[in-house]
């Protein structure tokens, strides 16, 4: 009896704390994304990317990219050869075409999967909602589903909906993996975006597999090699006006 009494106690201690640890709402996830990645995540990070783009008969154009991100907030694009000054730079939640070394245009822009992927471990959480709501995402539906296998949170759908905007979260790392959105000019397609394979990379992850597809067909995949985080950069590097002279990778 005294037993079975001190288990009694022991399960009704515990339970207040297991309960609070399921996650049922978005701001429990960014809350937990943050807890466990805030202090380790790193804050910068290079890499070499495979970029192949598919059209609508099966052709392939393979290109290599240079990348260089900055968080939060900031990821550069450049277009091989670097001596050429063609490529892409988000930063201050504006995007800058550059062609040979000078702005061809900029525009506001938040990228969601710098805000998904990365940024938001490096933001405030309130920031994090901010911006989500902004990319029309519906934080109040909230539910848990299967990805590849893996338990995942979902935000923004309900079950059997894949064409409403939402995002995927893998339940036991709390990494983006997954993301699918209207596109189109009327909005009728379903644009999906994958971050597979992770691989640990400086107290956080990397996906260095990215699909993206329309409508179910791949449109386009990045392979990520040369991986690289915390590795010190240049702040010109995210300065529009320097894009053209300075380089983290020749």
């Amino acid at each position: 009896m005294r037993y079975f009494f001190l288990l009694t106690c022991l399960l009704f201690a515990t339970a207040p704390t297991t309960l609070a640890a399921k996650i049922t709402t978005t701001d429990e996830l960014v809350q937990a994304m943050q807890k466990k990645y805030a202090k380790s995540w790193y804050k910068t990070a290079t890499f070499v990317q495979k970029t192949t783009n598919i059209d609508k008969d099966g052709n392939q154009k393979v290109e290599t990219w240079y990348e260089a991100m900055s968080l939060p907030g900031s990821l550069r694009i450049d277009f091989t050869p670097t001596k050429d000054g063609n490529g892409i730079l988000f930063t201050n939640y504006q995007i800058y075409i550059f062609k040979n070394g000078k702005i061809d245009s900029n525009r506001p822009y938040v990228h969601p999967l710098m805000i998904l992927g990365f940024d938001i471990y490096r933001l405030p959480q309130a920031d994090v909602i901010e911006k989500l709501k902004g990319l029309k995402f519906d934080l109040s539906i909230f539910r848990e589903d299967t990805w590849q296998g893996r338990p995942a949170y979902v935000v923004g759908a309900k079950a059997g909906d894949l064409h409403s905007p939402q995002f995927w979260i893998d339940k036991k790392n709390l990494y983006f993996v997954r993301m699918l959105r209207p596109g189109g000019k009327d909005g009728a397609q379903t644009q999906e975006t994958q971050f597979n394979k992770y691989r640990k990379l400086g107290g956080g992850w990397m996906s260095p597999e990215v699909i993206f597809s329309v409508d179910g067909k791949v449109s386009t995949t990045e392979e990520y090699s040369e991986l690289r985080a915390n590795v010190p950069l240049d702040p010109k590097l995210f300065d529009p006006q320097y894009f053209a002279t300075v380089h983290w990778r020749e």
